[in-house]
């Protein structure tokens, strides 16, 4: 296909598919905001940043596993692909289920750590029981999967099987909150609706890979004794490994922010709460574009096709960079609109919508932060992303909340993203294009390395 029909026909569902996942993860906080139960909502919240931590597993397995099959495939290495395939699937299911575990056995230290305080507590702890403990592995292996089928390019499916869990979701929310259990239970009916959706989304992943398997595709599993190479094994950890770190960290960025806005009152925690919510929808849509994107570059990295690659990269950028612009101005425009959605608590909207308006000028350059991690993971150099990664939240993002929370207080820590990622997105400019120059120019003859560094 010519360049920008593959991003849009690998980037749409996935798309698609990550805002319907934003708005079923909104949804709880929407149909919670009904009780108008700021603690209730704070709860809630906090469950974010372990939820996420979750989801970083799946990019364990499923973005490590899954750029090293689309580089496979370019190489034509099938059956090596397939045995990637078939461990990231045991590896993904191993992990979610010893983290789950972990959140049980370690409910409430966990939580306290978070900034739940006696009045968010049980809220907070009861959410994290079904989303989590209950629900981690199915969320798990179903990101897991989607990922994986979009390494080869069933971008659609992927999308679609992600999509249906977010709408039964949506559909299972107000059903279980206000009709199966009683008043004071809604925080419960949310995240058993979550539990169960996820559920029904891993049940159908599993289904149409079976249908995959009957005609011939690479994505069947083999025994969990015949490893990959290792060469392999080193590219998936090369690049999972980055991957899950970078995302613990963008939780702990989220942990740091709870923890220091718990110091101020409960009404600040709950609309910051909303707010970090609100501000995933642009960020999601450039997470689907970037996750389009990876498997057609390392796809094209791998068989040397350099100037698609360019191509691919170039027009992924345009394409992300106009949707944190647009949202900017919707934003700006509709903050108050948009925290009303959530809560009707009027002390909560206005600070919300103060909160709103200053995070999502920080839209584009958090885009451009994680478009180049994400190129970085298709070259198969996970050294590289996961430098960028730590270096991002560590030595910029993290640091920098502490300084503008002690100088400006709450309103220096919404302010600090900006700050932060305009740090980042220089240092992340400078990397790639250095490493271009080295790797990517006609002097230098392209040398590829696809098995990790």
């Amino acid at each position: 296909m010519p360049v920008a029909k593959a991003v849009r026909t690998m980037a749409v569902p996935t798309v698609v598919s990550q805002l319907i996942v934003l708005i079923y993860n909104m949804a709880d906080t929407f149909f919670i905001g009904r009780t108008n139960d700021p603690y209730m909502v704070a709860g809630a919240s906090l469950i974010l940043p372990i939820f996420n931590i979750s989801l970083s597993l799946a990019g364990l397995a499923g973005i490590g596993g899954g750029a090293l099959i689309s580089r496979l495939l370019g190489e034509k290495r099938t059956e090596e692909a397939r045995k990637v395939y078939s461990f990231c699937v045991y590896l993904s299911v191993l992990t979610a289920a010893l983290f789950s575990v972990a959140v049980l056995l370690w409910m409430r230290p966990l939580m306290t750590l978070l900034g739940a305080g006696g009045e968010t507590y049980p809220y907070a702890s009861s959410y994290a029981f079904f989303v989590i403990v209950c629900g981690g592995v199915p969320t798990v292996l179903s990101n897991t999967l989607a990922t994986l089928l979009r390494s080869v390019g069933e971008s659609g499916k992927a999308g679609f099987g992600i999509t249906m869990g977010g709408l039964i979701n949506i559909a299972l929310d107000p059903l279980f909150m206000f009709v199966l259990l009683p008043s004071g239970m809604e925080i419960v009916g949310a995240g058993s609706a979550t539990c169960l959706s996820n559920c029904i989304v891993c049940v159908y992943f599993l289904l149409v890979l079976a249908k995959l398997r009957r005609s011939g595709s690479i994505l069947r599993l083999c025994s969990p004794l015949r490893f990959p190479l290792k060469a392999s094994l080193v590219g998936i950890f090369a690049v999972g490994i980055p991957s899950a770190i970078t995302t613990l960290l963008f939780d702990l960025d989220y942990v740091v922010i709870d923890r220091l806005m718990s110091g101020y009152n409960d009404i600040a925690l709950a609309a910051v709460g909303i707010v970090l919510k609100a501000e995933r929808l642009p960020l999601n849509v450039g997470v689907g574009i970037c996750q389009g994107m990876m498997p057609i570059i390392a796809y094209n990295y791998s068989a040397g096709n350099f100037r698609r690659m360019r191509e691919t990269k170039n027009y992924s950028l345009r394409l992300g960079l106009t949707c944190a612009a647009v949202s900017i101005l919707l934003y700006e425009i509709f903050a108050g609109q948009i925290m009303r959605i959530f809560i009707g608590d009027a002390g909560t909207v206005a600070l919300g919508t103060d909160f709103l308006r200053a995070r999502v000028l920080a839209t584009p350059l958090m885009f451009l932060s994680f478009f180049h991690v994400y190129v970085f993971n298709g070259f198969g150099k996970g050294g590289h992303a996961l430098f960028l990664g730590v270096t991002r939240w560590l030595v910029f993002n993290i640091p920098m909340l502490f300084l503008l929370n002690f100088l400006f207080g709450m309103y220096g820590i919404v302010w600090s993203q900006v700050t932060a990622d305009v740090l980042t997105v220089a240092l992340s400019i400078f990397v790639y294009h250095r490493f271009a120059k080295r790797n990517l120019s006609p002097k230098a003859g392209g040398t590829l390395q696809t098995q990790g560094e």
